[in-house]
């Protein structure tokens, strides 16, 4: 049953109805029938108590494109929704919030009673982004719906933790990791940023025991060295090798620390010296392992220094500094302090400096696991759309260190480790309790939780309800694609194909596509500091959601960074308006009792049906080809100049004529295509812009409950009308040249001209009369062989030569007093700058740029003034 379409485009007074229905009917659900093809995709889930934001809205829309196509072409397609506990953002959020309004610590609450703070802000803001989301016109199977911490994937968790620790792949150990100090806890190396920062080189003397000299030693951290426990030298410097074996003394200390020889030191650097700090220094960590040095760790969780600073034990680490460096000053220790940038890591959540520490934490032995993980991406198991960005992944891969997986939280998956303080026995296990195996008592579980990114890693199969194996696994993993931006490339994407390849014997998805950040208009991140944010519910709530798909799609290149700007919505809302009132005329022209609005058969189509045929049966192909490719921009700027050039500028009007005559067969074949082409103009849209489409869908005559479940459009050998659609590019080339040229010669469209043509194509142009004299203002065409009139505009196009003659483009008395009116205001323009620039006092005063305008105008009003003299000559 068809609805009236609504005179004005309003996407508030649908958008919500539309996607309620979709909703109740089921549309988004994976098809039963197993005899269709499967396509897959998971969501990157956003942080529970998340907002939806520019980045969100961009990825949800290129997925939901892919998925909406794929339904389209006969898919069964699942999206999997979900949203991830996010550890360190959720309990900062909640502690923040327990700390304003409360005065209070998790401490003073202890682990469960926060727990339960927790959970609760998780259910109260849980689903404020998902139902942003599905504002969006996301088509998740939301029965599906998911979360890192629930009943499902926390058993994937401790599935993979205690497989993992039986293969020797998870250990407990002191290594050196990264921690933040705000935040209290440890970092893996992808959540570590680097930027260049201004610093300093402090030289400082270490006496060597039992001499009058002292090496000479550099570093970017005095506050460390009371953590040092060597200096070393490279053992092939001739400058510095004799030092080895000889004794230091540490300022401020006075521990004895030996002189030792390891390559690491780079050769001709500074004075060669090294001081060794494997606390707090990965690099150093890894020279105190060789030489079997003690590690002295300074610093408490905080970054305040600790007993083994002495007298600076107490201090934070940059107040340490300070006070530190001038106590060697005093002394006579410090040599000089020379300025020096270098690159500082800080936490990617609250952007503090990170300290290099060597707490016990639990680690992922990563060399078994990248191996794989590697050789997936090289062979083309796993493909990057774009191609290049396979290699930052390899990289990384290439490079990684072991993950370290604990975090010093309390929200998030515990880690299942238990230990006994009976006897000091510690066992790994599935069970959420256990007894000791050796004296039998109740075991104690370890506090810390694992990095969120452990169960991220697990997404693709632990939704689908691994570790049982289930239907879904079955048929839909590995899934079909991953879209993610560039910036998660270490922290999920890598982790996932390994985390799949381990566990389930098979990568997790075939391709990655990636995708750029969104900029603003200036190409600048968008950040609160240069308050350049922009709310996508906001786009939303002003233009309608298919007005923020459309701009966010607009120009969208796979790895490239976007630009989003007021032009680019405004754009949007002018093409849905635009699509909306061409609508509303195919409506206005239909007949009401005919429900069956099939294609003619093609005896009936005239030559321009058969030209807008081709040219969307073309269109069809492009874009299914684009979207396979993930050209998602590519196909959109296709859809878009078809709508907007074929379909509403130019089929529309070779129509109307034909449509005027009420009851014809020739207005019901040219309604009858109308229809047709203005629906699968609506299905190529609708991935992208699905809320239009579907309610103007609705109000055409239709054959499926809903535009979303209909058949996407393909190519159609039997619609190929090369040659009729090449003369009607003929006829249209044509009329194009002449209405540009009396354009510019600002002839009036109510004025009417004999057309003049040479051509070989005399049939074309002949059936095509009517045209010109509707949309070219002619008065009718004449073919001729030669025209040697001079009193006439000759337009070239590549298939005829049209001449008008001017006296039936132009009254020539009324152009003459036009001309000399244009003339005689020029010469006023060109007496005043002249004045102006003759005028010694504003010659001295005004800046040189605003002098440089003038000029500029007066050369640009000379130009005209000769350019208008020679028209009025050629008046005669």
């Amino acid at each position: 049953m068809r609805k009236e379409l609504a005179k004005t485009y309003s996407p508030s007074e649908f958008e919500k109805r539309i996607y309620e229905n979709w909703c109740e009917k089921n549309y988004f659900a994976p098809d039963a029938d197993e005899k269709k093809p499967s396509f897959s995709i998971v969501i990157p889930p956003p942080n529970v108590t998340g907002h939806l934001h520019m980045g969100h809205a961009l990825d949800e829309t290129l997925q939901d494109i892919l998925v909406r196509t794929k339904r389209m072409q006969g898919y069964s397609t699942l999206w999997i929704p979900g949203t991830d506990h996010a550890g360190i953002a959720t309990q900062i959020k909640v502690e923040e919030n327990l700390r304003v309004n409360e005065g209070l610590s998790r401490h003073d609450l202890g682990r469960e009673k926060f727990l339960e703070r927790v959970w609760a802000w998780k259910n109260q803001y849980g689903s404020r982004i998902i139902n942003q989301l599905k504002t969006l016109g996301a088509s998740c199977d939301w029965n599906h719906e998911r979360f890192t911490m629930d009943e499902g994937c926390s058993k994937a968790v401790k599935e993979v933790f205690v497989n993992l620790y039986n293969k020797g792949l998870i250990y407990r150990g002191n290594r050196i990791i990264n921690w933040c100090p705000h935040c209290t806890t440890a970092l893996s190396d992808a959540e570590v940023e680097y930027s260049e920062q201004a610093g300093s080189f402090w030289h400082i003397k270490y006496p060597i025991k039992g001499e009058d000299g002292f090496v000479e030693i550099a570093t970017t951290r005095p506050e460390t060295m009371f953590g040092d426990t060597a200096v070393a030298v490279n053992p092939n410097d001739e400058n510095t090798k004799h030092l080895i074996g000889k004794t230091l003394i540490l300022p401020i200390v006075n521990r004895e620390i030996p002189v030792v020889g390891d390559e690491y030191v780079e050769i001709g650097f500074g004075s060669g010296c090294v001081k060794i700090t494997p606390a707090h220094d990965p690099n150093d960590f890894e020279v105190g392992l060789r030489h079997n040095l003690p590690i002295i760790r300074v610093m408490n969780d905080d970054a305040t220094l600790n007993s083994y600073a002495c007298q600076f034990e107490g201090m934070d680490r940059y107040a340490c500094r300070k006070a530190l460096v001038e106590e060697l000053d005093r002394q006579g220790l410090l040599i000089k302090v020379v300025p020096h940038s270098h690159n500082v890591g800080t936490c990617y959540r609250c952007k503090t400096v990170v300290e290099p520490l060597t707490p016990n934490q639990w680690f992922v032995k990563m060399e078994p696991l990248a191996k794989p993980a590697l050789e997936v991406v090289r062979d083309g198991r796993v493909k990057f759309e774009p191609e290049r960005f396979s290699k930052i992944y390899i990289n990384w891969m290439e490079n990684v260190h072991d993950w370290c997986i604990s975090r010093q939280l309390w929200w998030g998956h515990r880690i299942p480790a238990f230990y006994c303080d009976e006897c000091g026995e510690m066992v790994v296990t599935k069970e959420s309790e256990t007894f000791c195996p050796k004296c039998g008592k109740k075991m104690r579980q370890e506090d810390d939780v694992l990095d969120t990114w452990f169960s991220s890693a697990l997404w693709p199969f632990s939704t689908m309800g691994w570790p049982e194996k289930t239907e879904e696994l079955n048929r839909y993993y590995p899934t079909s694609v991953l879209v993610t931006g560039y910036d998660i490339i270490f922290f999920w994407v890598a982790r996932m194909v390994f985390s799949g390849l381990e566990h389930m014997g098979k990568e997790p998805f075939s391709t990655v596509f990636i995708h750029g950040l969104v900029r603003d208009s200036q190409g600048r991140k968008m950040s609160k500091s240069l308050g350049n944010g922009i709310d996508p519910l906001e786009i939303i709530e002003k233009y309608g959601a298919d007005a923020l798909r459309f701009a966010l799609a607009t120009g969208n290149a796979p790895g490239n960074d976007m630009r989003f700007s007021d032009e680019k919505i405004e754009a949007a809302r002018n093409f849905a308006n635009k699509l909306w009132n061409a609508s509303r005329f195919v409506l206005m022209n239909l007949d009401e009792s005919d429900e069956d609005y099939a294609l003619p058969s093609l005896d009936k189509l005239s030559a321009e049906d058969k030209w807008v045929l081709d040219k969307l049966n073309n269109l069809s192909r492009t874009v299914n080809s684009s979207i396979d490719n993930y050209e998602l921009g590519v196909a959109l700027s296709e859809i878009y100049d078809f709508t907007w050039d074929i379909l509403c500028d130019w089929y529309i009007e070779l129509c109307k004529a034909r449509l005027a005559d009420k009851g014809s067969e020739a207005a019901h074949t040219a309604a009858h295509v109308l229809v047709y082409v203005l629906t699968q103009t609506l299905k190529l849209l609708h991935p992208y812009m699905p809320f239009i489409t579907e309610e103007i869908y609705q109000s055409l005559p239709h054959a499926d409950e809903s535009i979303m479940i209909s058949a996407y459009p393909k190519f159609d050998e039997n619609l190929v009308f090369t040659r009729d659609a090449a003369e009607m590019e003929r006829v249209i080339g044509a009329i194009k040249a002449i209405r540009a040229r009396r354009a510019e010669m600002n002839v009036a469209p109510s004025r009417k001209a004999k057309l003049y043509m040479i051509t070989p194509h005399r049939d074309t142009f002949a059936g095509a009369e009517q045209f010109f004299i509707r949309l070219a203002s002619a008065s009718g065409i004449e073919f001729v062989d030669t025209y040697a009139s001079d009193d006439a505009v000759s337009i070239v196009t590549d298939s005829a030569t049209v001449f008008i003659p001017l006296s039936d483009m132009i009254d020539f008395e009324k152009e003459r007093v036009r001309l000399l009116g244009e003339i005689k205001k020029n010469d006023g323009e060109i007496e005043r700058i002249e004045k102006k620039l003759s005028n010694e006092g504003f010659v001295s005063k005004a800046p040189a740029q605003v002098i440089e305008g003038e000029r500029a105008k007066l050369e640009k009003y000379r130009a005209t003034k000769t350019a208008l003299a020679e028209a009025l000559a050629k008046l005669g």
